[in-house]
């Protein structure tokens, strides 16, 4: 984050906004659809249940209402039908006799059979008053539906239907009686009717029977032990309907449909996976759509945060053009928003201050040096008297002191005159006479120049090769550069160490020659101040205290002057270079390296 621009912090800040607000609306929506599907499902199952316990109870409407229009048959009006004439209907009734396959009977006001249409033995002449269906019908007087029963008789599951028989003063004169045998009547859908990914069952909530799977082998199957099968215990326990994980861990849907008038309750179930299948393919549409809209606003926001911080990004760049080409740089331009017109008004003022204070500092010290330098040269001048013995031979301990003010002065001197010749070449005033100058001469004569001073630091000096055109330059400036560079070169090379110098042709027209030394280089954090005038990357070192500190802000303005250029990188050593312009000219090139004493 250290790293990034504010209009890429600003777009970022937008996309993460943008990316949790799709995050926490995503989520809501997927479990918005999730619970939506949930409730559509379980509508669903809810109606299929209804339909399934409607269907059944108008089929066992149909029955019974079939049955009382044979009940109304069996009177005259006062009694009931003789025996034989009740035999003889009960042969004439085939479409009743379909609806009760497993037979048609006929009670007496006793509740005992009295007449059949299908022989079943010893049914004739039973008594049925202790079945509960015949007691609720006693009671009532109305049509009775029984719950699913064994038969007395056939040992089969059953289902009983009774219509009363009265007369006309209601009078009840006994009873008309259907039975279906619910293994075989296709009253109860079974499992194979519904979609196999479905599960249906149909249960006796009063006797706890498992009415689909009833069968002649297993007439009255009871249901699973709590806990065995979950679903059935889900809709046992009240909810007509949710959602129920199996002992597998699958999740289901169910719902339930009570009818009433058999006491049966119909369940169905599927799996959960119905509502999170179509939940999901609307969820990866609306992802899809939601990274589109995200990248649209991550190109959007990076746009507006590049046009809202452009004024900042030129108000830098000027900046740094004013750090590199000084206070001569233009000001900043006061358009933009408030804030950036009042950064832009308080960073020129700062900037005229800062251009006043420069030019006061520049004249103080060229006042300064300018009245110091006749004085120091009439020291001067008398010390190298002294030194002479111009006044007659000095003792021992005064020749000495004489000998260190001496150098003092000459440093003093040479601080002088660097920071005249640094504020001549910053005013432009330098005088500079262009001429043809061979680079190899040149290097040659300031190796010879500095030999004393790289011999006393056990230093090597080695010319290399040498480009073999000429270039450019003023001959004293020229070699007042190459001083510079050997001179630090040679301060900062270990002792027996060597310093090569060399030349050679660079691609865009320019001679670059090359001061190079087996130093550690220069540290990074000074790399931006290398150039600057007072600047010492080892400003604590004995070797720092003997530099002023403006050799290579000097040799930066000289090189301008030249129309060059001077730089540093560090491979191996560090390199100091200044670029030339070359001359067509060609001359003959040196030999290899040699060395210098």
């Amino acid at each position: 984050m250290r790293n990034l621009s504010i209009g890429s912090r600003v777009a970022l800040i937008a996309v993460l906004t943008s990316f949790l607000t799709v995050v926490v609306l995503s989520a809501t929506a997927y479990n918005e659809l999730i619970r939506d599907f949930e409730n559509v499902l379980t509508q669903r199952q809810l109606l299929d249940a209804e339909s399934v316990a409607n269907r059944v109870d108008q089929d066992l409407q149909v029955r019974i209402q079939a049955l009382g229009a044979f009940a109304a048959t069996l009177t005259d009006g006062n009694n009931r039908l003789p025996q034989d004439r009740i035999e003889a209907l009960l042969g004439r009734q085939p479409a009743l006799s379909d609806y009760f396959r497993a037979g048609l009977l006929v009670f007496d006001e006793n509740s005992v059979a009295i007449a059949e249409n299908i022989y079943v033995p010893n049914r004739i002449g039973t008594a049925y008053a202790d079945r509960q269906h015949f007691r609720e019908a006693y009671k009532t007087r109305e049509p009775v539906i029984s719950r699913p029963i064994i038969g007395r008789t056939t040992g089969l599951p059953l289902l009983s239907f009774l219509y009363p028989i009265e007369s006309d003063d209601g009078d009840l004169l006994g009873f008309a009686g259907g039975i279906i045998n619910l293994a075989e009547s296709g009253i109860i859908p079974k499992q194979e009717d519904v979609s196999s990914d479905a599960l249906f069952k149909v249960i006796d909530t009063n006797h706890f029977v498992q009415v689909d799977t009833l069968s002649g082998t297993n007439p009255m199957p009871d249901l699973p032990p709590p806990g065995e099968n979950l679903i059935i215990d889900a809709a046992l326990s009240g909810q007509t309907s949710g959602v129920v994980s199996d002992y597998s861990g699958k999740k289901w849907i169910y719902a339930t449909q009570h009818l009433e008038r058999v006491g049966w309750m119909f369940l169905r179930a599927v799996p959960y996976q119905q509502a999170t299948q179509p939940a999901r393919a609307s969820f990866d549409k609306f992802l899809a759509a939601s990274a589109v809209a995200l990248l649209a606003l991550a190109a959007i926001a990076w746009l507006l945060a590049r046009a809202t911080t452009r004024p900042l990004e030129k108000m830098s760049l000027r900046i740094r053009q004013m750090a590199t080409e000084g206070f001569a740089a233009n000001r900043l331009s006061l358009n933009g928003p408030p804030e950036v017109r009042n950064v832009a008004r308080a960073f020129n003022k700062l900037m005229k201050e800062r251009e006043a204070l420069d030019i006061m500092k520049d004249d103080f010290i060229s006042t300064v040096s300018h009245e110091l330098r006749t004085p120091l040269t009439s020291i001067n001048g008398s010390l190298k008297l002294l030194r002479s013995g111009a006044a007659g031979k000095l003792p021992d301990k005064a020749d000495s002191m004489v000998d260190v003010a001496f150098r003092n002065s000459e440093q003093l001197q040479r601080l002088i005159s660097d920071l005249l010749d640094f504020n001549k070449a910053m005013a432009g005033q330098m005088p500079i006479g262009l001429e043809t100058v061979d680079p190899a001469k040149a290097i040659r004569d300031a190796c010879d120049g500095n030999g004393a001073m790289a011999k006393h630091y056990r230093v090597r000096l080695k010319v290399g090769n040498c480009a073999k055109k000429f270039v450019s330059a003023d001959p004293s400036r020229l070699r007042q550069i190459l001083d510079n560079f050997i001179s630090n070169a040679i301060k900062f090379s270990p002792v027996d160490g060597s310093v090569r110098i060399w030349s050679e042709s660079t691609t865009d027209g320019m001679v670059r020659i090359t001061v190079s030394d087996e130093g550690p280089g220069v540290p990074d954090s000074f790399l931006p101040r290398l150039f600057q005038r007072f600047s010492q990357a080892e400003s604590g070192s004995t070797r720092a205290k003997a530099g002023t500190g403006l050799g290579l802000a000097i040799t930066r303005e000289l090189a301008a002057l030249m129309d060059g250029e001077v730089g540093y990188d560090y491979h191996n050593g560090a390199h100091f270079w200044v670029d030339l312009s070359a001359i067509d000219t060609k001359i003959p090139q040196t030999g290899g390296d040699h060395e210098k004493p």
